[in-house]
């Protein structure tokens, strides 16, 4: 064997030195790889090392991770290959004794000791064809050997796939939707997945690899299919979901009928520069977009818009980024303001100026479109500080700031530093800003509310960015007392958190969670609240199954040693098997659950249907055989919609259930009618059969049933008010009305409960602020008053009214000013309670649904203050136990806050849990064009929560993996081009990383292709990959050092070597240099110049020298920064700058041979997106292409990159 030595700089050597003893083995061939977690400027006290072994062929063959687990044991991968050279086994991670880096023999026994299973491996049946196709992949664990995943690959037959064709007349903008004959036979290519559990999902695709259906099977005779139709320029025009598919199942030729298309299916149109300018959801009006000459979108209009003439817009600067949004006036078509902007605008840049909109002074001009303006919804600044921006200077660390002073070295130059942010109300702003350290993080933060107050933070990061301390400071107004909070967190060798403690103004300080992992950094047991390290008041433990699924929180069958709260999940092992079969594909089968207070062991069995949506949740107690108390049932239409919902509850007085919902529901396309309700009863949902209705914009107006008698919106479509008047004991009827109060951006500031008002009637006003987290309440009641008129605005700097009353007499009553309160502040284990000045910690369950609440008495016991049972979709049991109300209270069913309307607030919308749907459509729903855009977690509510989202553009995440494709402009792009699994991520866009529980980090996407951290801003040239194992691809990869070490020395050895006209082109962009081409993010490319290269040999090897220098300097650079931060703008792996020079050796030394290589690997490095991995990965993803295609007909395997035989 051969060692494979790199000499890359001295810089890297030296830092060898201060990582721990290695034993690496000298017989080997590996490859190296340290990354500091920490440092001093002289060693190091936290690495994370890995050392990759090949065999003798370069394949890699086992992988150990240094002293990575909690005990300081290397965690070892083993890979094995067949006879053929594939890896057809996948070992789990064994913890083994450490080696200090030294290849580990006896892994895979290691492996089957730890994990106490003899497959501690998946296993990859493939074809035994040079096609290599999977034919089945079984998880690891001997419960599933006999539940494996299969694939099947074959062509359809004749009448299988309905063909469907899209007609579009440019001339009037109109398309249409046709029925044509069925597909003959081996038109298409078919591949079908059996899951663990007897799914099949059926994909066909056609010869240019677009998806054109996808089949779920329901039953031997029933599926539901989803339809994928492109017009004549392979654009995706329509999307036909299942009820739409079955809706017309009789027509065989003909046009699709308007009626159903408008209600059910999505339909899209572009412009001739292949931009999507119309489209429609199910349900929902069209939706209009205009962009620049740049491709950027400018303007967006829906239909309630429309009807004013007004449009949201978007203002860009010349780098492509946003600079401020608002909402214009424009009483144009599309087409008209698209002809304008294009004809006027071109490419709409917006420049610096100074001007006054929405009570805010602007420091940008208002030049580019649109110029006639309502109001400004957010404005952005970058580079440099606005005027009036407040002095930030450092309590926490005296590590100094970036400045915006741009002749220095290092600037806040391309970073943003303050976002303003409008009310939807009124013209009063929240204005955020943010400071940096000297290696662009963000270490400070201001935020100025719309009250006036604010909330600072400021964090001490360690090497890595890793919070070490964060000091919250707040204030509700300028004038109120200042609160501070103090939260202090602490790491293992890997950075996995070990504590995290909490303290509020100078109270004593409060250990929020202890952390203890197993060897594979799972969550073992949290130590929770009290004040002394090693101790908690409660001790919560958990358990995996070899599938790495949480099993249990503490033993609901076992909790004398003083836990409050057990949390038992089964999934293929159901203790009562008659109630529910073991589940393999990861849907729950039973869950056990247990109080201490009530001592009554609890459980629900899950059935599914072969969608895996919920159909039957069966509810029994095993230790007193009372069962179906809270049962629920249930039955869906194609697209989702619930159909029918049974309810159980306990009779009064009786051990026996009764039903107390029998609901049918009614629908128009996805748009629920009208609920009838079959069961008398005054509990579980009202009834009354009362029609519902809804807006333009599918948002639900009224629901009757509710005695909700309206429903408004704004143009987020977020509720800001609702009208349900009931009727008091004595037959008066109360008016209630339900306010609330939004930033543009979305974010609740302000919830108002107005009760009464009526002549002669008291009226009854509370109010609950959200500031940052902090919840603040006030209450007003104002006697009654038959003559007089009043006007309800309880604060100047939240409303533009003033509080007055006016007298009869004519005098001016003083204004009402309510006393507020601050309630409580969330923390990552519950709330601290500022009135009852104490800690509120929660049990929650595996979806975030709280379970219990505690909290410690004066004489140090604890005290159960709320307890929660939970129907299936997320109502709290009828007649059982019931949870209290109000305040923190209110936070129930997946954490989220339960209105008096009783909707759970999720963000972006509101969720009725007693009838398992959404009020408004999803924003995000083509994501999933096979399901209902207002049902809820894929009706799938114990495996799934449906967390706030927003519609996506340009960046798209599969799997593990995100990346960006400017081509993809909806979410039925992704998913049309790159599957069911691909889901958009778009300007705005967010990715939290969480690691056991707690967030270390959140990006956000930006549809220029770049992407912004709490660490600083990603270098889009290189790779990302997230602590939580999410890489984000390089949406850049011509920039960077390692496309200088290449362009330079690609210059020199063509100048030298390759003799003839050869076209010169400057990789970099600069300012000097601009090519004729504008992209969406700017101007790229550079300045070419063609020249004469006879004859000039000396010259080129100058250059090529000289070239391979400064690449080796750069890159060497870069390797420094890397250990400096290997998350910095300008870090190079070690093995990348090797790999480079080596390259660029090989290109000045290696004749004609080496010029060969050596381009083709620099052309691809710095070129091609991911360089020659992504040129590799793109080959695999090519190949497997022509396998399923030409391949797949013959017994010739054509290869993209020639190869010998295997």
């Amino acid at each position: 064997m051969k060692k494979i030595i790199l000499p890359i700089s001295s810089l890297f050597v030296v830092g060898l030195a201060y990582g721990q003893t290695l034993n690496l083995s000298t017989n080997e061939n590996y490859v190296y790889s340290k990354t500091y977690l920490d440092y001093n400027g002289a060693s190091a006290s936290k690495t994370a090392e890995t050392v990759q072994y090949f065999d003798g062929l370069g394949r890699a063959k086992q992988v150990v991770n240094v002293k990575a687990s909690p005990t300081g044991k290397d965690m070892v991968n083993h890979i094995e290959y067949d006879g053929f050279g594939r890896q057809v086994d996948s070992w789990l991670p064994a913890p083994m004794n450490t080696l200090n880096g030294g290849i580990q023999a006896g892994v895979k026994s290691s492996a089957t000791t730890y994990y106490g299973d003899n497959f501690a491996f998946g296993h990859s049946n493939l074809e035994a064809s040079p096609l290599d196709r999977v034919l089945s992949q079984v998880q690891p664990g001997t419960d599933w050997q006999a539940h494996p995943v299969t694939f099947n690959y074959d062509a359809n037959v004749d009448g299988e796939v309905r063909k469907f064709t899209a007609i579009f007349n440019y001339t009037t903008f109109e398309s249409q939707l046709t029925l044509s004959p069925s597909y003959g036979s081996a038109r298409l290519y078919k591949n079908t997945v059996t899951d663990e559990d007897g799914n099949t999902t059926i994909e066909y695709k056609n010869g240019q690899g677009q998806v054109l259906m996808v089949r779920k099977a329901i039953s031997a005779t029933e599926n539901a299919d989803t339809y994928y139709v492109y017009n004549d320029y392979n654009q995706l025009a329509y999307v036909i979901p299942p009820l739409a598919v079955e809706a017309v199942k009789s027509l065989t030729t003909g046009t699709f009928p308007d009626v159903t298309l408008n209600n059910l299916c999505y339909q899209y149109k572009y412009d001739g520069r292949n931009r999507l300018v119309e489209k429609k959801l199910p349900g929902k009006g069209w939706e209009y977009m205009v962009y620049d000459k740049a491709d950027r979108l400018v303007a967006t209009q829906d239909t309630n818009q429309k009807s004013f003439n007004k449009w949201f817009f978007t203002k860009y600067d010349k780098f492509g980024r946003i600079l401020y949004t608002g909402i214009s006036i424009d009483n144009g078509d599309r087409n008209a303001v698209q002809e304008w902007i294009t004809n006027t605008y071109g490419h709409n840049i917006e420049t610096a100026g100074t001007y006054t909109q929405s009570g805010l002074q602007i420091y940008y001009a208002n030049t580019a479109y649109p110029q006639n303006i309502e109001s400004i919804l957010s404005v952005n600044y970058y580079d440099t500080y606005p005027p009036s921006t407040p002095s930030f200077i450092p309590t926490v660390t005296n590590l100094p700031l970036l400045t915006d002073d741009s002749s220095l070295n290092v600037s806040t130059k391309s970073l943003p530093v303050a976002s303003y942010v409008k009310n939807i109300e009124d013209d009063n702003w929240t204005k955020n800003y943010t400071w940096y350290d000297q290696k662009g993080r963000p270490i400070g933060s201001q935020s100025i509310n719309h009250l006036g107050g604010y909330t600072k933070t400021e964090s001490e990061l360690d090497f890595s960015g890793m919070a070490k301390m964060v000091v919250t400071k707040h204030k509700r107004l300028d004038s109120d007392p200042e609160r501070v909070i103090t939260e202090n967190f602490t790491y293992d060798h890997q950075n996995r958190l070990k504590t995290h403690t909490h303290q509020v103004d100078s109270n004593p300080m409060e250990y929020l969670a202890q952390n203890e992992y197993t060897e594979l950094s799972q969550l073992k047991n949290k130590k929770v609240g009290g004040t002394s390290l090693g101790s908690g008041l409660q001790q919560v433990d958990y358990t995996y199954n070899i599938r790495g699924w949480m099993t249990n929180i503490n033993d609901p069958a076992d909790l004398s040693n003083g836990d409050l709260f057990g949390y038992k999940i089964k999934y293929n092992n159901p203790a009562n098997n008659n109630a529910a079969s073991g589940k393999y594909n990861g849907n729950i089968a039973e869950i056990d659950w247990k109080n201490s207070s009530e001592d009554l062991l609890k459980r629900y069995n899950y059935e599914y249907d072969h969608l895996n949506r919920l159909k039957n949740a069966f509810y029994n107690e095993p230790t007193t055989g009372n069962g179906t108390f809270f049962d629920e049932y249930l039955t869906y239409d194609l697209n989702g919609n619930i159909l029918s919902l049974k309810r159980n509850a306990p009779q009064v007085f009786s051990p026996t259930a009764t039903m107390v919902d029998n609901l049918d529901y009614i629908y128009e396309g996805n748009r629920l009618t009208q609920i009838i309700e079959n069961q008398q009863n005054s509990t579980g949902y009202e009834g009354g059969n009362n029609m519902i209705d809804y807006d333009l914009n599918g948002n639900m107006t009224n629901m009757k049933d509710k005695s909700i008698q309206s429903i408004s919106y704004n143009y987020l479509n977020l509720p800001n008010s609702f009208f349900a008047p009931q009727t008091n004991m004595s037959g008066l009827m109360v008016p209630i009305y339900i306010n609330y109060l939004y930033r543009s951006d979305g974010v609740k500031l302000r919830k108002s409960y107005i009760s009464g008002g009526g002549r002669g009637q008291t009226t009854t006003t509370s109010m609950t602020d959200y500031l940052d987290g902090f919840n603040y309440s006030s209450e007003q009641t104002v006697a009654p008053c038959a003559w007089c008129r009043t006007e309800f605005a309880f604060e100047e700097q939240a409303y533009q009214k003033r509080d007055i009353i006016f007298d009869p007499g004519g005098g001016i009553k003083p204004p009402l000013t309510p006393i507020w309160r601050l309630n409580f502040v969330p923390t990552a284990e519950g709330f601290y309670s500022f009135a009852e000045n104490r800690y509120i910690y929660q049990y929650k369950d595996h979806l975030g649904n709280v379970r219990l609440s505690y909290t410690k008495k004066i004489d140090g016991t604890l005290e159960i203050t709320d307890k929660n049972d939970y129907y299936a979709f997320g109502l709290n049991h009828i007649g059982g136990l019931k949870g209290n109300l109000g305040g923190y209270y209110n936070y129930k069913y997946n954490g989220k806050e339960l209105q008096e309307t009783g909707m759970y607030d999720y963000g972006a919308r509101m969720y009725m849990p007693d009838i398992g749907r959404w009020g408004v459509i999803d924003p995000l729903a083509e994501k999933m064009t096979r399901h209902s855009p207002f049902n809820y977690a894929f009706n799938n509510p114990i495996r799934f929560i449906d967390p706030d989202g927003r519609e996506g553009m340009d960046w798209v995440q599969r799997g593990s993996q995100i990346f960006f494709d400017d081509k993809i402009k909806s979410q039925a792009h992704a998913t049309a081009t790159y599957g069911e699994n691909a889901k958009h991520l778009g300007e705005g866009s967010t990715l939290t990383t969480k690691v056991n529980g707690e967030t270390t980090s959140k990006y956000t996407f930006h549809n220029n292709g770049t992407v912004s951290s709490d660490i600083g801003a990603l270098d889009n040239r290189f790779d990302h990959t997230t602590r939580g194992g999410t890489t984000i691809m390089a949406s850049n990869s011509t920039g960077g050092y390692g496309a200088l070490n290449y362009g330079t020395i690609l210059g020199g050895i063509a100048t030298e070597k390759a003799p003839g006209s050869f076209r010169l082109t400057n990789g970099l962009a600069n300012g000097s240099a601009f090519s004729p081409k504008y992209y969406g993010s700017g101007w790229a490319g550079g300045s070419r110049a063609r020249i004469s290269t006879y004859n000039i040999g000396k010259v080129g090897t100058g250059i090529g020298y000289v070239a391979a220098g400064a690449g080796l300097l750069i890159d060497g650079i870069g390797v420094y920064n890397y250990s400096q931060n290997p998350n910095a703008p300008d870090a190079v792996t070690p093995t990348k700058a090797a790999t480079n020079t080596g390259m660029s050796a090989w290109g000045i030394l290696g004749g004609p041979y080496g010029v060969m290589v050596s381009a083709a690997y620099g052309g691809m490095e710095a070129l091609y997106p991911g360089g020659v991995e992504g040129a590799l990965n793109d080959n695999a993803k090519f190949q497997s292409e022509l396998d399923n295609g030409v391949n797949k007909a013959g017994p010739n395997r054509v290869y993209i990159i020639p190869r010998g035989p295997k």
